[in-house]
């Protein structure tokens, strides 16, 4: 399959992508910048795709241990050499595998922190496309919520967080699903497309074995106007941080 090689502003990252299959959206950027690492934390990243999350995650924190997981062989190979390319073979390694037997790819409660930008839609709901990274990455062909969520439950130590960017629509199957699994839910920020239009997207996270209690943060809004132009905060989070 042709490839592109694409550069992402945020961290200077130069990334490999399909031609013609996935390509990153915004949604990994904005649970990138909602989520807080800490330099002890080992990280998993659920359907890492070509590695963009635990990519951010290394260029803006100190974690030293991040683990991409992705059943497609291709894409995990694609994320292997981004990592390369970005000289963090390091810090962040990718693991081929199906996240649906997750108990054959890690031990119970190792790790500290599990996010995920999961396909969003149900097998039959939206129009598959002829891409098989692409249908894989936008509807449930590898696995749905209740897969992605379990394997965040297994995965986490008691206290370790979950963060995840998925569809507004969705939130109160994500909500059911995290506490079936003992993950309490913490934050949840809403994702507008413009002021005075519904959230699409939302972006929550939840702390295995938590105390009852949410915070509600303000809206994030992704475009200024009624055009495509990218709000103030959006283009602040492809800014690098300065020390």
């Amino acid at each position: 399959m042709s490839e592109t090689l694409d550069e992402l502003s945020l961290g200077n990252l130069k990334l490999l992508q399909a031609k013609k299959g996935y390509r990153f959206s915004l949604d990994p950027v904005l649970l990138a910048r909602f989520v807080t690492c800490r330099p002890s934390d080992v990280i998993v990243d659920l359907g890492t795709g070509s590695g963009v999350l635990p990519l951010l995650l290394a260029k803006l924190s100190d974690a030293q241990e991040l683990i991409g997981v992705e059943v497609q062989p291709d894409m995990a190979e694609r994320a292997l050499r981004n990592v390369e390319l970005n000289g963090l073979a390091h810090r962040v390694q990718v693991v081929q595998g199906d996240l649906r037997q997750i108990r054959e790819l890690f031990p119970v409660a190792s790790a500290d922190l599990v996010v995920s930008n999961p396909p969003y839609r149900q097998i039959g709901n939206g129009r598959i496309s002829s891409s098989d990274e692409r249908s894989a990455a936008r509807h449930e062909l590898n696995g749905g919520l209740v897969d992605f969520v379990a394997a965040a439950g297994w995965l986490l130590k008691n206290g370790g967080r979950f963060a995840i960017v998925y569809l507004a629509e969705r939130l109160s199957e994500l909500i059911v699903q995290m506490g079936a699994v003992g993950i309490e839910p913490k934050r949840l920020r809403m994702v507008h497309p413009r002021r005075c239009e519904p959230a699409k997207m939302i972006l929550v996270e939840g702390r295995k074995r938590g105390h009852p209690g949410l915070t509600v943060e303000r809206p994030l809004y992704v475009y200024k106007g009624a055009g495509r132009d990218y709000s103030d905060e959006v283009l602040s989070m492809y800014e690098n941080p300065t020390c």
